[in-house]
């Protein structure tokens, strides 16, 4: 959600790269901006709502000057954007300076307690109260981390914090619980930042942080501590520097290289994506133990939040398809609704592109406390969910930095279809060579994919949706699960209502929305070939119909002035292929109708990268 780039420098400003920073996390979704800079007159802070450049230039940033500094875009969850909301956000005596990621749950609480004890609260942020909670503690404490601390253990809720104090103008100190945080390390810097992106124009070589960690950075060292119920735990340098990690993206894996936005980039990129997923999990022991575990389970519950719970359902018809398992899907935010009923040797498939997704987390860490086993799907290494889970599979797709995920779709797709055959294949359902066939059609994945872009690049006009203010995207078995993400891709960039829900449903009430001229969208896949049916219904009501289908099986509905079909090349009679050349078409037609209703894809209203607040 929230973006955080913190930097301390022996001998450069560090204005530049914290403006640098702020760039890279525009993505992550925002509406205001922020910078506090220590100079030898106390703390600089310049915020306002609005973009990253805007700010940039209204106050000539780089223009500033000092040794250590933050930087914050915000996205509102206490008080509305504004100026005054915009982090960071000082104590009453302007010398602490914080900025903050996640929610503080006894903000009500903290509020009136400060308030009581005479602090100013400016803002309707949950953030400012931390300053001013550590600014209380000092009068209690023998040094500023100490008050630091014993104001983080009052905190409930998530937070990624930093902190800055014109006392200690060398240090930035930091917090972590159910926010993403990160430190890179440099060549006389030091980098603290909510993510990979921020940093990479500068060093690869990083740590991440962990629920409950906090302490501190120099320019030269970190200072690692662990927050616990019986104390204040230090982490020793040795067991620190075995968790430096060297992140493999390089810039220009997480720049447009040409592109007009990030997202038509990753839309192109998935054809490696997808190889590179496929590559890397096919022979990985991690999968096989996946699998085993998947077999030997009581239950499956399959769990993810918006495009990786739908991931999650295509993962779920596989399994009974292929694998002959029944599983259980349940979007992340409601694992309450189940979460009684699971216990041990129940398995977990919990699916989160950044490894940070809040409402997953916290799913997977209510079904472990019933007994259950995880096994984690993410793109991320290091993250909470590769920390959290038993097993863990990684996607290997590559830095996503367009909000409207892509090719993390694809790749989360081609992970959890190799676990369906190995579990296919634990079970004794399929044999070694029915295994070893469906593999090398997966294998060709990519080149699908690749002529699926190309061909909905010729079929998508370039002003798609015109005067559309609702429209269904409906399909049957496979096609109706893809069609749920198809919607959502319209709904996240194009700003258009997209309902989906199977084509069967028609008749039980939607189709009463149906009149001359509504745009039908049928997602149409070999396993369900009665969608014909669906199809006339429409038709006869006026609608505009389009059909997206794969070339390698014949539905029985002719084009007219009402009906277009658009066929996707596909040889291969395998359900397994299918996602593949259909998606790109609808990917494609979202971020055309983004474009051309003036909008950008890359950054849609109200949405982040990363949603890791309640």
């Amino acid at each position: 959600m929230c973006g955080i780039i913190g930097v301390c420098a022996l001998n450069r400003n560090v204005t530049p790269i914290i403006s640098l920073g702020l760039r890279r996390l525009e993505y992550r979704g925002y509406d205001s901006v922020g910078i506090a800079i220590v100079s030898g007159d106390g703390l600089i802070i310049r915020k306002a709502k609005g973009d990253v450049d805007s700010f940039l230039s209204k106050f000539k940033v780089e223009e500033l000057s000092g040794l250590t500094g933050l930087g914050h875009t915000r996205w509102a969850t206490h008080g509305p954007p504004s100026d005054v909301n915009a982090h960071p956000h000082t104590d009453c005596s302007g010398r602490i300076a914080i900025v903050h990621n996640g929610v503080i749950r006894n903000y009500n609480t903290i509020k009136r307690v400060l308030e009581l004890r005479g602090h100013r609260i400016a803002s309707e942020t949950d953030t400012e109260l931390i300053a001013h909670l550590i600014e209380d503690e000092m009068p209690f404490s023998s040094s500023f981390f100490e008050a630091f601390v014993r104001a983080i253990s009052r905190l409930e809720g998530s937070y990624a914090i930093a902190v800055i104090n014109v006392e200690e103008p060398n240090r930035i100190y930091f917090a972590r619980m159910k926010s993403p945080l990160i430190i890179g390390l440099g060549e006389g810097f030091n980098i603290v930042s909510s993510d990979i992106p921020a940093l990479l124009d500068y060093t690869r070589r990083v740590i991440v942080l962990e629920d409950g960690e906090l302490g501190w950075v120099t320019a030269t060292e970190v200072k690692l501590f662990k927050l616990t119920e019986l104390g204040l735990i230090r982490v020793e340098d040795d067991d620190l520097s075995t968790r430096v990690r060297f992140i493999e993206w390089s810039v220009e894996e997480a720049s447009k290289q040409g592109f007009p936005h990030f997202m038509l980039k990753e839309i192109f990129e998935q054809p490696y994506s997808i190889k590179s997923t496929y590559e890397g999990n096919v022979e990985d022991p991690a999968l096989r133990m996946a699998a085993s575990m998947l077999w030997s389970s009581r239950n499956i519950i399959v769990t993810g939040a918006g495009t990786s719970y739908h991931a999650g359902l295509v993962f779920s018809y596989y399994l009974s398809r292929i694998a002959r398992r029944l599983s259980y899907n349940i979007i992340a935010s409601e694992h309450k609704l189940i979460e009684d009923s699971v216990g041990k040797g129940d398995v977990v498939i919990a699916i989160s592109q950044s490894g940070e997704t809040f409402d997953t987390l916290e799913a997977v860490r209510a079904f472990k406390a019933r007994g259950a086993r995880v096994i984690g799907v993410t793109n991320v290494v290091g993250s909470a969910l590769s920390r959290e889970s038993d097993v863990v599979v990684y996607m290997r797709a590559g830095p996503e930095i367009g909000v409207a995920a892509t090719k993390t779709y694809t790749s989360q797709i081609m992970s959890l279809s190799l676990l369906t055959l190995f579990a296919a294949l634990e079970g004794g359902v399929l044999d070694r060579s029915e295994v070893e066939d469906k593999l090398v059609k997966l294998s060709r994945a990519h080149e699908i994919t690749a002529k699926a872009i190309e061909e909905s690049l010729k079929h998508v006009p370039e002003n798609p949706l015109v005067g559309s203010k609702s429209i269904y995207m409906l399909g049957r078995g496979l096609g109706s699960l893809i069609a749920r993400e198809a919607a959502l891709k319209v709904k996240e960039i194009a700003y258009i209502h997209a309902e989906s829900y199977p084509a069967g449903e028609s008749k039980h009430g939607p189709i009463a929305l149906v009149e001359k001229g509504f745009p039908v969208y049928f997602v149409a896949t070999s396993d369900s070939p009665e969608i014909a049916g669906n199809v006339m219904e429409m038709r006869a009501r006026g609608a505009h119909v389009t059909i997206v289908k794969t070339s390698n099986w014949r539905l029985d509905v002719e084009p007219g002035d009402s009906v277009e079909i658009v066929e996707i090349p596909l040889e291969d009679s395998e359900i397994l292929l299918e996602p593949y050349p259909l998606i790109p078409y609808f990917q494609v037609l979202a971020y055309r109708a983004s474009v051309a209703r003036g909008y950008n894809p890359d950054k849609p209203r109200n949405l982040a990268k990363t949603v890791t607040v309640e």
